[in-house]
């Protein structure tokens, strides 16, 4: 009994639902049981579905975006993600169309089927493309090639790395992302190409540039004389370049051009003596120098050879070019002009250096129209010299070093031949203002042996005769020049000062060798000047003027202090 009464109640149900199937499809109403992104919209009209989902729809999901090894997570409307409810529920609709007899009649006796449409979305490809450019954009780049520099602080080439070109592909990404707007995660593909030069490419010149750094020692063939140019100096005479080593011509010629001073000893022309208050003449010498040509062929290929530690110059012997039969009668000669200078409060060991290299001088004959160098009249600097160690100027310190003092005779000795009217050839001047050189400021030439010399042209009609003139119990100091007196006037103004910069703040250095508390001062303060002295000289040409310019640096003072207690 009671299985039949199932039976006839499904059969009038479906009899029933058979004579009102038209009226059920046609009543505009969406199927029972449907739901839109978890929004129940069963038995309600398009319009009431679309009020419904619109009123409840979540706001756009987070998409996080990666390019290379950076992300951002941004709204996905940002990307052009748009929700569309209309299209939601229109799809719900069709799907309710397309219900079966059946599962209708179940939804009126109370068991419909559930079915949840997700939300329709589309994107903008547009809006993604121009949002995933900005961010992206940063990231676009050429390639970088490596680069070869010198390091001054570790004395080694180094290469700075390379690095790739990159370009992101935000259209890739935009498309893709079109075509699944459900996306969470979208990546941006990034493609990446080397550069032309690569840091593996100048491995193998890098290392043989920093091998070629290291101190060079230069040696005269068939003598003991050498000079020595420091791993830093050598560094610079070649570029560690692309394609390999590349010598720097300029300043490989100018470093030979010091080793040669360095180690030539150019013959000694005749020369003047004073005994016993007269001039007597005293015979050249024959002195040995570079091969110039074949030295410096072998100069070069020993600077780019790492194995090479000490290169000899070939040499060749070197005559006198004015001999003792040539010297100009001593009676006949005639004082062109005379420099002084002071050096009062020297040390011991500047007034031995001072009375040695006036006497090295002293004597030192120059024929017509050859120059007059004063390291090649002084024999160079050297304890076998007779000089001894004194304050000098190096690094830019007072400090103590070999021949301090010699520069107090080159600067009289310049006073002289420039008041004499010589053309310069080759001048220097100090770092700083010295005391010494006092109230001439300007007035002075410095030398360094080797590298700094004085060179004056001698372009008087005769050989000219310099003669020293040293008093060390009243610290002055003369050097006359004698010779054929040429016909005109000289004339030196006093310098003129073009600025001034005041002498930075003292310095003070710990010195663990001093006792504590103690203090002493090793250098002294300058201001910095920039500066100029003209020469006038008047003869049968006409009046002319000549300038020799100075810039000293500001200097500061120095004290040394001992440990604090």
């Amino acid at each position: 009994m009671k299985v039949w009464v199932t039976v006839l109640s499904a059969a009038a149900l479906l009899g029933g639902a058979l004579a009102m199937g038209v009226a059920a499809q046609d009543d505009g109403k969406l199927a029972p049981g449907l739901r839109v992104a978890g929004v129940d919209v069963g038995g309600l009209s398009r319009e009431e579905a679309l009020a419904a989902l619109s009123s409840r729809t979540a706001p756009p999901p987070q998409v996080t975006v990666n390019v290379g090894t950076r992300a951002w997570t941004v709204g996905a409307d940002r990307l052009g993600w748009q929700a569309d409810p209309q299209a939601s529920v229109e799809a719900a609709a069709r799907a309710s169309a397309g219900r079966s007899l059946l599962e209708r009649m179940q939804g009126l006796v109370g068991q419909p089927s559930e079915q949840d449409f997700p939300l329709v979305t589309r994107v903008d490809v547009g809006t993604a493309l121009a949002t995933l450019k900005s961010l992206a954009g940063g990231l676009n780049s050429q390639p970088r090639n490596a680069a070869i520099t010198f390091d001054r602080a570790t004395r080694k080439y180094v290469v700075t790395p390379d690095t790739p070109g990159r370009r992101a592909n935000a259209a890739a990404a935009a498309n893709a992302y079109a075509a699944n707007p459900a996306l969470t995660t979208l990546t941006v593909p990034v493609t990446e190409w080397k550069a032309q030069y690569t840091a593996e490419a100048f491995r193998s010149q890098v290392t043989l540039g920093n091998r070629l750094i290291r101190p060079l020692t230069v040696q005269l063939q068939g003598t003991g004389r050498t000079g020595t140019l420091t791993a830093l100096q050598v560094a610079d005479l070649y570029w560690v370049r692309e394609a390999g080593i590349v010598p720097d011509d300029k300043t490989i010629l100018t470093a030979f051009g010091r080793m040669t001073e360095a180690v030539d000893r150019p013959a000694q022309n005749a020369r003047y003596v004073l005994q016993d208050g007269k001039l007597v003449k005293v015979a050249g010498s024959a002195g040995r120098v570079t091969d110039r040509q074949a030295a410096l062929a072998a100069f070069r290929k020993a600077v780019l050879d790492p194995a090479v530690q000490t290169v000899v110059f070939p040499g060749k012997v070197s005559q006198p070019t004015l001999t003792a039969a040539g010297l100009p009668d001593p009676a006949k000669m005639e004082l062109i002009a005379t420099g002084t200078s002071t050096y009062y409060g020297s040390s011991r060991e500047r007034r031995v250096n001072v009375a040695n290299a006036a006497a090295k001088i002293h004597g030192m004959v120059v024929p017509a129209g050859e120059n007059f160098s004063f390291l090649t009249a002084l024999g160079g600097i050297t304890p076998d010299n007779g000089f001894v160690g004194g304050l000098i100027i190096s690094g830019g310190r007072t400090v103590d070093g070999l021949g301090g003092g010699v520069c107090q005779v080159s600067t009289t000795a310049f006073r002289a031949l420039y008041l004499a009217g010589l053309p310069v050839v080759e001048r220097n001047q100090h770092s700083y203002r010295v005391k010494y050189y006092e109230p001439q400021v300007g007035f002075e030439a410095a030398v360094y042996d080797p590298g700094l010399d004085l060179k004056m042209k001698n372009d008087t009609s005769a050989p000219i005769y310099i003669r020293t003139v040293n008093n060390d119990a009243k610290s002055t100091l003369e050097v006359q020049v004698w010779g054929v007196k040429p016909k005109r006037s000289v004339t030196v103004s006093p310098a003129t000062i073009l600025s001034r910069t005041a002498h930075p703040p003292a310095q003070y250095v710990v010195n663990p060798n001093l006792p504590a508390g103690a203090m002493r001062q090793v250098d002294w303060a300058q201001d910095g000047y920039n500066l100029y002295i003209t020469r006038t000289i008047k003869d049968a040409q006409g009046t002319r003027t000549d300038k020799v310019s100075t810039v000293y640096k500001p200097w500061q003072a120095v004290y040394e202090t001992g440990p604090r207690g």
